[in-house]
């Protein structure tokens, strides 16, 4: 009998692996920040979007689901001086399922919107649950309103030292590869004082919620 020829043998090779390179691709990294970012075992760890109806509870949800957000600043850089000016940012509200609604910020003077923010404390942050498995789970766009997002504006503020202790414990325990930092670079803790909030997370535009609101939310 013959025996087959060697290139017969590499489509059933390829029919049988294609399922698993497939896998490999599109699997999420352990822990929504990768490996060393807290951990954070996305599937076991996100519960349900809050209903739709409580846009209040939808913002806490995902600002304490976020582990880093694009903050706009009004810019002094030479060339842009005036216009907005954004960067991404790791940021935390607290320890995982004990969220204070919160976000806090470990900056250094070398930023350059640290410069922005010492001329002009005002700040947008944005955040979205795209960089959860949520959004790929139910296959939206990160842009699709479906894809639960907030806008919180208000002051970027150094902590003072009563709170400085919380900042550090939320910040380091969600972003530990932060203890290792240069200290040359003065990092200092800081957070959003926010004055406006906005949720979008369905058609129809974006809903407003008060801080008050905001903050009144009971979240485990």
């Amino acid at each position: 009998m013959a025996r087959p020829g060697r290139g017969s043998a590499r489509p059933l090779l390829a029919a049988l692996l294609a399922p698993v390179l497939v896998a490999l691709l599109v699997a999420p990294a352990r822990g929504r920040g990768g490996r060393g970012h807290g951990d954070w075992d996305a599937d076991g760890l996100l519960p349900p979007l809050p209903p739709r109806e409580d846009a209040a509870r939808v913002a806490r949800f995902v600002t304490h689901f976020s582990d880093w957000g694009a903050l706009a600043t009004i810019s002094t850089q030479e060339g842009v001086r005036g216009l907005p000016f954004a960067d991404v940012l790791s940021l935390s509200d607290g320890l995982p399922g004990k969220g204070s609604g919160v976000p806090y910020f470990y900056l250094s003077p070398l930023q350059q919107l640290a410069g922005d923010l010492q001329a002009n404390p005002y700040a947008t942050l944005t955040m979205s649950l795209a960089q959860t498995d949520f959004c790929r789970k139910h296959g939206y766009d990160p842009q699709s309103p479906l894809c639960a997002h907030v806008i919180l504006a208000g002051t970027v503020t150094k902590v003072n030292e009563t709170e400085r202790d919380v900042a550090k414990q939320a910040l380091f325990t969600r972003h530990p590869e932060m203890t290792s930092w240069p200290s040359s670079h003065d990092w200092f803790f800081a957070k959003l004082d926010i004055t406006n909030i906005w949720v979008l997370d369905y058609f129809g535009g974006p809903k407003t919620v008060t801080p008050e609101e905001y903050y009144n939310v009971t979240f485990q």
